[in-house]
């Protein structure tokens, strides 16, 4: 099952839609289902609700992936506070094994470069995999989302198939 987690506090943003067409495009490659999405934005202040049923759904799926794609804006040099919220629930190595593919947005590229180190970082302390190299996105571009997803699944290619069969 692959799935596609946006870490962006804002509804129906452009992260996600970046996010989901990587989502997409992955799935499509692999012979997939359309990914579940789970949108923070969506959980709200469910997220700070100990043992909210909704939450436990998303942490759950995010733990059955086998592919997850972790999308996230840039928020003061980092991935935002909401996603590492929710990452934060898991337990120790809850995303052990699951390869992850990190998208991130910025308003420029060393921006989007280092925070998508950090959230690699961050998975990797949960025991994701990480689909090297991730996809590092300036804001200004994202109204081609499809076609940057579709550049980027066709530029990781052979490497993201062996990361995931190495998961």
């Amino acid at each position: 099952m692959i799935v596609v987690l946006s870490g962006n506090p804002r509804p129906h943003s452009r992260t996600l839609h970046l996010a989901e067409e990587v989502g997409a495009a992955l799935a499509d490659r692999v012979g997939q289902p359309v990914p579940h999405t789970i949108d923070v934005a969506a959980l709200g202040t469910r997220l700070l609700q100990s043992g909210d049923g909704v939450v436990a759904d998303a942490l759950g799926r995010l733990r059955r992936a086998s592919l997850l794609v972790v999308a996230t804006p840039t928020y003061k040099g980092t991935y935002t506070g909401v996603l590492k919220v929710l990452l934060d629930q898991l337990p120790a190595e809850g995303l052990k094994d699951v390869a992850a593919v990190t998208v991130v947005t910025a308003g420029v590229r060393p921006q989007a470069e280092a925070t998508e180190r950090h959230l690699v970082e961050l998975l990797g302390e949960l025991g994701a995999v990480p689909v090297t190299p991730g996809l590092a996105f300036v804001e200004a571009e994202l109204a081609n989302a499809g076609v940057a997803a579709a550049e980027y699944v066709a530029k990781i290619g052979d490497a993201f198939a062996a990361d995931v069969n190495r998961a």
